[in-house]
């Protein structure tokens, strides 16, 4: 019970300390704000460029051509081959007439050329249409189900496909290098602010040192008073991601210039961020307290 009350008295002195010194709370709050909101607008870049990342490997196929007069017992052969082979996520098989109509439904002009093809007369080939579940795997998977007998051929875009997967790694790692950049950046402004805050305190903790206060409990108040200040500092910046995600979502429809580029999803986006956002300010505000006091305890 006496440590509850210590702690609700340490946490009734902070919020005085913050009102108390209004103007001082009022710059520190400003900074934090400022620097969570371009913290809050680095991680939607970084998430969404993941996820288009993510959406356009997951769109990645192999394709197997099977040998044009594979019979059914041959193709039932082939799959069992091909679901022995690890890595794979899913597959559709398609017949050759299951191609050809699909090439009949994208023009006209294929339509009536193929309209009177039947299972025995289409040259066309029957495939499997593969996906893995790892796109680093995709070209020795696709090398394992070239080996196969009676696989014709493998397409999945080589050569393409591992510069995109290249270039996509190299994006995902500035972006977390950025947000990484950012958030040591507000580190250090939110500290340096908090530290200017608590100096020009320092007859406050001069008098707490004078009549007996160890150095705790000097301490205690002021990284209170931070986390405070953080946690009212964070409320505007989670206030414009959610809001403000939620309403650029719904005006693009979810996309951005075209269906290929998609926007994730706000739930639960914006409440990742936020809490995210929230824990960064208190935490950065408690330490650029404790620092501060520590700093000009020790003089």
């Amino acid at each position: 019970m006496k440590s509850l009350r210590i702690i609700g008295r340490n946490i009734r002195d902070s919020f005085k300390g913050v009102f108390r010194n209004f103007s001082l709370s009022l710059a520190s709050i400003s900074c934090i704000t400022i620097t969570l909101i371009v913290v809050a607008i680095a991680m939607t870049l970084s998430y969404n460029v993941d996820n288009f990342a993510q959406n356009v490997e997951q769109d990645v196929t192999i394709v197997a051509f099977l040998n044009v007069d594979i019979t059914k017992e041959q193709t039932d052969d082939v799959l069992e081959k091909i679901q022995n082979i690890d890595g794979i996520e899913s597959y559709v098989y398609k017949s050759k007439m299951d191609v050809g109509k699909e090439w009949m439904e994208s023009s006209e002009v294929f339509k009536n050329i193929m309209s009177g093809w039947n299972e025995e007369t289409s040259p066309l080939q029957p495939t499997f249409q593969i996906k893995v579940k790892n796109i680093d795997d995709i070209g020795d998977i696709a090398k394992k189900i070239e080996k196969i007998d009676l696989v014709d051929s493998v397409k999945y875009g080589e050569g393409m496909v591992e510069q995109l997967v290249s270039v996509f790694d190299l994006v995902r790692k500035i972006c977390i290098g950025i947000v990484i950049a950012l958030i040591v950046v507000t580190a250090f402004l939110i500290t340096n602010t908090i530290k200017i805050t608590i100096f020009s305190r320092r007859k406050e903790i001069d008098i707490m040192r004078l009549v007996g206060a160890s150095n705790i409990n000097i301490k205690i108040p002021f990284v209170f008073e931070g986390l405070i200040l953080g946690f009212l500092g964070s409320i505007i910046p989670i206030i414009i991601t959610i809001f403000g995600y939620s309403s650029l979502y719904k005006n693009f429809d979810g996309k951005v210039f075209s269906s290929f580029i998609e926007l994730i999803k706000p739930t639960p986006f914006i409440y990742i961020t936020s809490l995210t956002l929230v824990l960064i300010g208190m935490v950065v505000g408690m330490f650029g307290s404790w620092a501060a006091v520590r700093k000009h305890l020790k003089i």
